[in-house]
Order: C-alpha cells, then structure tokens, then sequence
C-alpha cells in the first residue's frame, strides 16, 4: 500500500522575533532625532497586539514604517499586523493598535479548501482546528498545491505557511 504524504497550512509568527523587532523599534525611536524626546512607546500586548502611542498621526506612520521594516527583516511577514482605527489617548497623543493574525479563521480556511479542490488535483484537505491538513499520494501533487496556494496568498491577506511537510 502507498503511503500518503501530507503538510498543514498554518498562520503562525515566531514570537520571540517579534519581541525581538518590537525592542528594536524602541531603540530606533530613542536614537532618531525627530523621535527622541517625543514621548513615543511601542508596546507588545501577550503576541495579541501592538499599541504605538505618539503625539501626532506623522510620527505614528514613521514608527509604524520603523516597524514594519523590522519585522520583515526578522523574516516575518507584515501581514500579520492588522491595523485598528487611529485613536485619541491622554494628553493629545495619538493611540494606533495593531492586531496580530495568528491562525486561520475558519473562512480562511474553508476558502483554502475549496480552492484546493478546484485545482482538480488528487489530494484532499481537511480543516484541523485552527490549520488546513493537506494529504495525497504523490509529493508533485502537494507541491502543486503548494505553489498554487503561494500564488494566492495576496488574496488571502494572511501569512501562509506550509509545516509538517512528510
């Protein structure tokens, strides 16, 4: 009998990258001129968010340019800040929360499947909590699936990737 190979489809970050990125942002924001004594903060909230407070919406879309820059070179995607609504905090400063996707939402993953299944390819995917488990008999299959997947990322808005690859 074949054995079947499979991978999971999952959404996930390293966190201690991201720890490592959110500090880096804080240095930044200590040593630049236009930052340093503006009373700006990054805070990482338990790898849920991402709170950047400052004085004014310029500064904030400077430090989330800061960031964003640091957690790609942390081999990160920046798809997994999901950007909140600009807010008023204490004292006229400015509060900009940043939600981080982890997991595929059971959409996603439904979507993931049935795109799967319309590439008429001899594998079959089944939805695993919060990943999509793909599994068939021939690896150029779930290679293709692979690929073709990789492909669509840009519509899914979320970071892919592909683990448990036997």
């Amino acid at each position: 009998m074949a054995k079947d190979c499979s991978f999971d489809v999952v959404s996930e970050f390293d966190k201690q990258e991201l720890v490592n990125a959110v500090d880096q942002v804080k240095r930044d924001i200590a040593s630049r001129f236009d930052l340093k004594d503006s009373g700006s903060e990054v805070t990482l909230d338990a790898d849920k968010e991402i709170t950047i407070t400052t004085t004014d919406e310029m500064k904030l879309r400077n430090i989330y340019d800061i960031l964003q820059s640091k957690v790609s070179k942390r081999g990160i995607s920046i798809r997994i800040l999901d950007p909140q609504g600009i807010e008023n905090a204490l004292g006229g400063n400015v509060r900009q929360v940043y939600k981080l996707k982890k997991g595929l939402t059971q959409e996603l993953a439904k979507k993931i499947v049935a795109d799967i299944k319309d590439m008429k390819i001899k594998v079959q995917a089944s939805i695993q909590g919060d990943s999509v488990r793909v599994s068939g008999k021939d690896k150029d299959d779930l290679q293709a699936v692979i690929r073709n997947l990789r492909e669509k990322e840009e519509k899914y808005d979320y970071p892919l990737q592909f683990t448990n690859y036997r």
